[in-house]
């Protein structure tokens, strides 16, 4: 299967990425990207597949990668019928590197450096940053970087932790037209956010049919075109109800939806709160 190349893009309001995925099973992806990934996936039996490495894995399986290094997890459903759970944090080379050159955290270095090739941790370690991950889902910006730091000091301090690929693996990975694609997509979307967006317009920007586009939109950036302009906005949304008196309406014009009954039910989906009560709880702290 050809090696994928995928886009990563940050949490709301942060500078590196955390995301919950809830599958019943996962499919074979294999793909990499620029940015070091943690990995926790639970819930979940199959292969993975990092550099030249396939194991099998099981429950609690948690693991390190580093920039560039292809991988993918390949699972079936489940015969109880419940859903596999991939915690994911994937942070910019440049970002974390930058941590490892102050003195405090200059321990971590060997860490990144051997996981160009992957690590895998013992599952008591993978127990406890389950309830970090978990603790993240709900927790402002600042206290996801603690949680962050302090997954990253239980792995350099496990004992058991294991090499996944072979240290003379390396994969030749070439230009990709594709990606200037992708880059040229996500350019225009965070310029045009709160403009009438639609896919056969950005379709004809990169000279694909609407059908093209939305299959490669959501393979390589794993959110559909819809969910990734409503996460702008609602982004936007937010920033405006915290720092401004406008009323609800006027930010909901402003970012683009259509009605005001569709920004509340929109804010409502991903931050569980509407707008007027997310203004409210920002005044109360």
């Amino acid at each position: 299967m050809k090696l994928m190349f995928e886009k990563v893009l940050p949490t709301e309001n942060a500078s590196w990425r955390y995301w919950l995925y809830e599958l019943d099973n996962i499919d074979f992806n294999w793909h990499y990207h620029p940015e070091y990934e943690i990995c926790l996936t639970l819930h979940s039996s199959g292969q993975r597949y990092v550099g030249d490495s396939i194991e099998n894995y099981g429950d609690f399986d948690l693991t390190l990668l580093g920039p560039h290094l292809p991988h993918t997890w390949c699972s079936t459903p489940r015969e109880d019928g419940k859903q596999q759970q991939v915690y994911v944090a994937q942070i910019p080379v440049a970002w974390l590197e930058q941590l490892t050159a102050m003195p405090d955290l200059i321990a971590l270095k060997p860490l990144l450096e051997s996981s160009r090739q992957g690590l895998k941790f013992s599952q008591s370690v993978a127990k406890k940053v389950t309830s970090i991950f978990i603790s993240m889902a709900k927790a402002p910006p600042s206290q996801r970087f603690i949680g962050l730091l302090e997954v990253l000091q239980l792995m350099l301090d496990d004992k058991k932790a294991q090499t996944l690929s072979s240290s003379g693996y390396n994969i030749s990975i070439t230009s990709d037209p594709s990606t200037d694609k992708l880059d040229k997509i996500i350019r225009h979307l965070h310029q045009h956010y709160t403009d009438n967006l639609k896919a056969e317009d950005l379709a004809k920007l990169v000279h694909m049919s609407t059908n093209h586009f939305h299959r490669f939109f959501k393979q390589r950036t794993e959110q559909t075109f819809t969910e990734l302009v409503n996460q702008l906005r609602i982004s936007k949304a937010c920033s405006l109800l915290i720092n401004s008196s406008m009323p609800v309406t006027t930010i909901s014009d402003i970012c683009g939806f259509n009605n005001i009954s569709n920004f509340n039910r929109r804010f409502l989906q991903f931050k569980e709160v509407t707008p007027s009560q997310f203004r409210k709880l920002y005044m109360m702290h």
